[in-house]
């Protein structure tokens, strides 16, 4: 008895010791391959959450190997394992808009008026993020803003592929639009917003709602590092923050291809350029180039990318990039000029701060009010972790 013991303890300690191991090679991994710039304030933070992510990862991907369960869901149930309990100053209740899952958060105390209404999209790379990662997010919309904040819970790829996302949160911008008096809200007074994948989202959601004359105009589309193309992933925003946590460029592809296909096999050529035929880029250049983004942003080791052709198997793929529902970047101008009031939020040592660059410009040219605001030392996600007790970046906040 004493021998199989014996045995028994050396195989755990071995299996926990190969574990260990292998969850620190990929974290050597990825740090070789990850820079933090000098210009992002507490360093040592951001490598401690990148670290927890990494970890996350690699532990998900273990279980998938030994048949537990996939690594898109342990991180997806990891991400949501905090609950909070109620809040003292909101009414927080579950509701499904249609088949579309939301949670909305009305402030308890009485207003004179009616209160504004707030269609919130969460970021996760349209793979990742649920009602519960932005949950601290949307209580604190709705409180300091006084807001009525709808959260929607999308469905999520690579379960569901390009245009379910879509959809799902224009589905759930009319029926909440068609039933705001239930919500004491003013019909005039009704923003999209969103973060990442989640700012894509809205911004797709508003250029739909643009030209509709049987519902209320939208107040203003509230989009935080918003990724709003895939056409050209050489930018210089990718190439200078290629590899710098918490978004890396060629993780930035990889979350756009498994929303529009459920997979990421033209990814070698999405990432070189080779994925769009010249002739279609060299049409869209107007609005996605690098001649449009400010000298400013182009001095931080910036170099010209020569234009690739693809092959008609690639683009067959991946033509859907041209669609303006997933790429709001290419909507037409009779589009763009329609749209409400804008905030955009760039961060600079984010791979998608160009595609807010760009959007910025187009929606100036084209006479829309754009109150932009970037943060100098921000990184890509830095919002999620405004509140941390001691995670959080003051830039976050």
């Amino acid at each position: 008895m004493a021998v199989i013991y014996t045995i028994l303890v050396l195989f755990l300690a071995v299996f926990v010791a190969g574990f260990i191991l292998l969850v620190m090679g990929a974290i050597n991994f990825d740090f070789s391959n990850s820079e933090i710039p000098p210009g992002v304030n507490q360093p040592v933070k951001l490598r401690i959450i990148h670290i927890i992510l990494i970890s996350t990862a690699v532990v998900g991907k273990i279980l998938e190997k030994i048949g537990i369960c996939s690594q898109i869901s342990f991180v997806r149930y990891m991400q949501g394992i905090k609950t909070l309990g109620a809040d003292q100053k909101l009414f927080i209740k579950d509701l499904c808009f249609g088949k579309v899952p939301v949670r909305i958060y009305q402030p308890k105390a009485p207003s004179p008026s009616q209160r504004r209404g707030v269609m919130f999209f969460h970021g996760g790379g349209w793979v990742f993020g649920s009602l519960e990662t932005h949950e601290k997010l949307c209580r604190t919309l709705a409180r300091e803003s006084e807001s009525v904040v709808v959260s929607v819970g999308y469905r999520l790829a690579p379960e569901h592929t390009y245009p379910a996302a879509y959809e799902d949160c224009l589905n759930a911008t009319i029926h909440f639009m068609r039933n705001v008096e239930h919500y004491g809200v003013d019909p005039a007074r009704i923003s999209v917003c969103g973060d990442s994948a989640g700012g894509n989202l809205a911004a797709a959601v508003s250029q739909t709602l643009a030209g509709r004359s049987d519902l209320p105009k939208l107040r203003a589309q509230i989009l935080i590092y918003p990724g709003l193309q895939a056409l050209d992933f050489n930018l210089p925003s990718y190439q200078q923050n290629q590899g710098v946590p918490l978004l890396f460029r060629e993780r930035a592809a990889f979350y756009v291809l498994q929303y529009l296909n459920g997979n990421a096999a033209n990814l070698d050529e999405v990432l070189e350029g080779s994925h769009i035929p010249t002739d279609i880029k060299l049409n869209y250049r107007k609005w996605v180039s690098p001649d449009n983004v400010p000298e400013k942003f182009k001095v931080r080791g910036y170099k010209p990318y020569v234009l690739l052709d693809c092959t008609t198997e690639v683009y067959e793929t991946v033509k859907r990039f041209c669609e303006p529902n997933l790429c709001p970047l290419l909507a037409e101008d009779a589009i763009v000029h329609q749209l409400p009031e804008s905030f955009i939020l760039t961060c600079e040592y984010d791979v998608l701060r160009d595609d807010g660059l760009l959007y910025k410009k187009r929606l100036e040219d084209n006479g829309v009010r754009v109150t932009w605001y970037h943060l100098e030392d921000g990184f890509h996600g830095i919002i999620n972790s405004f509140d941390s007790d001691w995670l959080s970046f003051s830039s976050g906040k």
